[in-house]
């Protein structure tokens, strides 16, 4: 798996196109929550769930179907003052969809692991992405401060922290050629 940081990070940044209706702060912090939030599974091994199982890691919370309901739930808990069906609403549930969807995309890019259950329940395949770049992170904190987390955090920065400056960097470029 990415590392919890980097979801967060690259989830949260999706904070800056959203209208500005919508308090940024609160925003990021709930993007990067949410994108965070498809690795409460690995509980399961306390449970003596198999890793490879539906309710497994990479399993039931990481498919677009998960990630559906939580962009639809989350509205409500984080912004319960948010006029339902609006425009703004939408946006919301869409933002919250690709934070939260963004986990597995992440997961699939990375060196080790089972693959990903995109679509459990409905298909128990697991899937990687083509190219897989991103060096997978211990499940366990202790393995990774006092293992390899300076190697990892590095890779990630090269492979999601750079591009992901890159494009928000092209944003911020574009609307201020919009203001001008």
């Amino acid at each position: 798996m990415a590392t919890v940081i980097t979801h967060a990070i690259a989830a949260g940044a999706l904070s800056i196109i959203a209208p500005s209706a919508l308090p940024r702060a609160r925003l990021a912090l709930t993007l990067a929550i949410l994108s965070a939030a498809p690795d409460v599974d690995v509980i399961g091994f306390h449970f003596g769930i198999a890793y490879g199982d539906q309710l497994g890691h990479r399993g039931f919370t990481h498919p677009i179907l998960f990630a559906a309901i939580t962009a639809f739930v989350a509205p409500f808990i984080a912004f319960p003052r948010l006029p339902r069906l609006s425009r703004t609403w939408w946006t919301l549930v869409g933002l919250l969809f690709v934070a939260t969807v963004s986990h597995g995309i992440l997961d699939a890019f990375t060196d080790a692991g089972l693959g990903i259950g995109f679509f459990i329940p409905f298909d128990d395949t697991r899937y990687f992405a083509p190219w897989r770049p991103l060096a997978t992170s211990p499940l366990d904190i202790g393995a990774f401060i006092n293992g390899p987390a300076g190697r990892i955090l590095i890779n990630e920065l090269t492979w999601v922290g750079l591009p992901l400056a890159g494009f928000l960097g092209l944003w911020h470029f574009i609307r201020w050629r919009r203001g001008r």
